[in-house]
């Protein structure tokens, strides 16, 4: 349900409704400092991390969610939200009408990289797919670490994607973290109405959300 509508139907202002989720999105972020707090004597040994894409009110304007899970528990550690480029046959339309679009995911990486670094351990395994980005960031802040990188596979109807078709997942905790994403925040969703107009408020709403999810649905 977008703010609109939710403002419509508990007849309040709209400012009222975007007041709260920026309440909300804030005691999920203090949540969240206390659950990684509960890494500090056992720090996190696997993790996995990729990015899901998403929009900005329109497909010509990408936007990037870079996402790192611990393995087999599905615990959200930490995401960033990206403006990215649009690709293909948007790429030139994209330019034509909003003009060139910064590439933030690297930075956005990097962000999530430090977010997640002291709860992680020197050691740690680490699983991604093969995009060329990846490793570079890797080494730079988990040089002992030892990165897996396994292909990526077509998706499933069910999950939007992000769930693979049959067999032996590798990354399983990732992306069914991902799909549980799409399923639950509704401006996620493949084909929805209720798209994201400012990254700041996907940002908040999924502050919420990674609350929820780590302390209820898993």
């Amino acid at each position: 349900m977008s703010m609109r509508r939710i403002a419509l139907a508990l007849r309040i202002h709209r400012k009222t409704v975007e007041r709260k989720l920026e309440f909300l999105s804030e005691q999920g972020l203090l949540e969240h400092a206390k659950f990684l707090k509960t890494f500090d004597k056992f720090r996190v040994t696997q993790f996995q991390f990729d990015e899901m894409e998403t929009i900005e009110h329109t497909k010509l304007k990408p936007l990037s969610i870079a996402l790192a899970v611990t393995e087999g528990t599905r615990k959200i550690l930490g995401f960033t939200v990206s403006k990215m480029p649009a690709t293909g046959l948007l790429a030139k339309k994209s330019v034509q009408k909003y003009g060139l679009r910064p590439d933030e995911r690297p930075k956005g990486l990097e962000t999530l990289f430090k977010q997640i670094k002291p709860v992680i351990s020197e050691v740690a395994e680490i699983k991604s797919d093969q995009k060329p980005l990846y490793p570079i960031k890797v080494r730079k802040y988990f040089p002992k670490s030892t990165h897996i990188t396994t292909k990526g596979r077509k998706g499933c109807v069910t999950g939007q994607g992000e769930l693979k078709r049959g067999g032996f997942d590798p990354l399983f905790s990732l992306n069914h973290t991902a799909a549980m994403l799409r399923a639950n925040v509704n401006r996620l969703f493949r084909r929805t109405w209720c798209t994201t107009k400012k990254p700041e408020r996907l940002t908040q709403h999924l502050m919420v959300y990674m609350s929820y999810h780590n302390q209820v649905l898993t």
